[in-house]
């Protein structure tokens, strides 16, 4: 029998009710260039870490169309869609890019079209698994952004829908236009200033996606988790990743990497098994 690896909270999570998949995941951001601009400089070694992710037992892979651009989706396609039936590949839009590290909200209804008729296209799909909003652009009610959305579902061309940075207001919002089943926030060990998101998300049985997963925060946030991994005889990153797996069971984790070595080390993170009073004293 084949046994799941398994965290206290359990090892999968029903996206929108109907996907399961496993909570750790994999995102891509880092599979470019310096400042998320233009393709991998070593492309075969970024091809074997995808390749890796999805033998390892991954089958949640995130990215965006603002990644490179566009150079991301195309080396996931060339890449994993002999695997395309076993994963499900998140991405994302609504984000220009007019340089290296520059990153331009765009809601307007017909750069969101386009964006998803682009995707479609470098991913090879018919349909997206599910797209996210990348940023709520302030000048764009969001309610006419998720116009095409909307549009895009109907016609077969996305399954599911998620959103990223955004507060409790604007998911109700976005909800009364299309459903939502997943929020993609920035949340670490050391940042929990969308405390409140994840816990209506949980309440909601949505996905709380962490960007910036890693992160273990102030010095005294490093001291403890420093503790807690020599008593696990864990490292750091993993017990930062531990905690988030154990805070809520919602939680997806997407740690990106470029080298094989920290995926493997990113993977073991899931089996490490905090106890409530590690637990206790990473929250305080």
């Amino acid at each position: 029998m084949h046994m799941e690896t398994k965290t206290n909270s359990g090892s999968t999570f029903m996206l929108g009710g109907e996907i399961k998949i496993n909570r750790m995941g994999y995102g891509a951001m880092q599979l470019t260039g310096p400042g998320v601009w233009g393709d991998a400089p070593k492309r075969e070694e970024a091809k074997k870490v995808l390749t890796d992710v999805v033998e390892a037992g991954v089958d949640f892979i995130d990215t965006a169309d603002s990644y490179g651009p566009h150079t991301c989706e195309a080396l996931i396609e060339e890449t994993l869609h002999p695997y395309y039936n076993k994963i499900v590949i998140a991405t994302k839009g609504g984000l220009e890019r007019p340089g290296p590290g520059k990153w331009v909200p765009n809601g307007r209804p017909e750069y969101i079209r386009d964006t998803i008729e682009g995707s479609l296209r470098r991913l090879k799909r018919d349909r997206i698994d599910l797209w996210q909003l990348h940023r709520v652009d302030p000048k764009v009610p969001v309610e006419e952004t998720l116009g095409p959305v909307a549009e895009a579902i109907h016609a077969g061309k996305i399954r599911l829908v998620g959103l990223s940075e955004a507060d409790v207001d604007t998911i109700g919002r976005a909800r009364k236009i299309v459903p939502i089943v997943s929020v993609q926030n920035l949340y670490n060990l050391g940042n929990r200033n969308w405390e409140r998101v994840l816990d209506y998300t949980a309440g909601e049985k949505i996905a709380f996606i962490p960007w910036f997963p890693l992160a273990s925060g102030p010095n005294k946030m490093k001291d403890k988790a420093q503790k807690i991994a020599e008593k696990h005889r864990a490292t750091v990153a993993q017990i930062a990743l531990a905690w988030l797996l154990r805070r809520s069971p919602n939680i997806l984790l997407i740690p990106g990497t470029r080298f094989p070595q920290h995926l493997q080390e990113n993977l073991a993170a899931s089996r490490v098994e905090l106890s409530d009073e590690d637990f206790a004293a990473l929250s305080n």
